[in-house]
């Protein structure tokens, strides 16, 4: 028998709850690491925007417990929304393989191929500004503007476009200006 579960209003308003509880928690102990440091280098970012390894470099005193609960909020960050992802989408793959047709079931998989790309696109780069910014610190400074540019436009740039190639005359259209012939 088998059995399919509902979303319910309090289940989704739970979700929501305890993605902003999640969110405040890793969030709000940065700017009180970072007070408590002397800043006494010039004040300039090689980001556009404000990331914490980024604002570590500055101070003139010990950042160890900034660097440590800065890697502790990528890897448990990372780390926890891979396991979710990876066990929201063995449950999808269980229900679609319930499918009878298999035309459906096609189709639901391909979506699930679009979300993935997406979760991807947005993970990859996040990480790796992290990492660099932690461990590349004798790279060239345009390479950390660089990353820095990239995890900040690119997958909001991509992500239409991982959406959109799903319909099929976009996907025939764009195989024929890349490849110059008809799919």
């Amino acid at each position: 028998m088998n059995v399919w579960k509902v979303l319910t209003d309090t289940q989704v308003a739970r979700m929501g709850i305890s993605v902003i509880i999640r969110s405040f928690c890793m969030v709000f102990p940065l700017p009180l690491l970072l007070k408590r440091l002397p800043f006494c280098k010039a004040n300039v970012l090689s980001h556009s925007y404000c990331l914490h390894p980024d604002l570590i470099r500055l101070p003139c005193g010990n950042i160890t417990v900034n660097n440590i609960f800065g890697l502790f909020i990528v890897i448990s960050t990372f780390g926890l929304d891979s396991a979710l992802i990876l066990l929201s989408y063995i449950l999808i793959l269980r229900s679609v393989l319930a499918i009878a047709s298999w035309e459906e079931r096609l189709k639901t998989l391909n979506t699930c191929v679009s979300h993935m790309c997406a979760v991807f696109i947005f993970y990859v780069p996040m990480v790796g500004v992290s990492m660099a910014a932690r461990y590349g610190r004798h790279a060239p400074q345009y390479v950390h503007t660089l990353m820095s540019l990239i995890y900040l436009f690119v997958p909001p740039m991509l992500n239409p476009v991982i959406y959109s190639i799903k319909t099929k005359e976009i996907r025939r259209r764009l195989c024929k200006i890349l490849l110059g012939t008809k799919f």
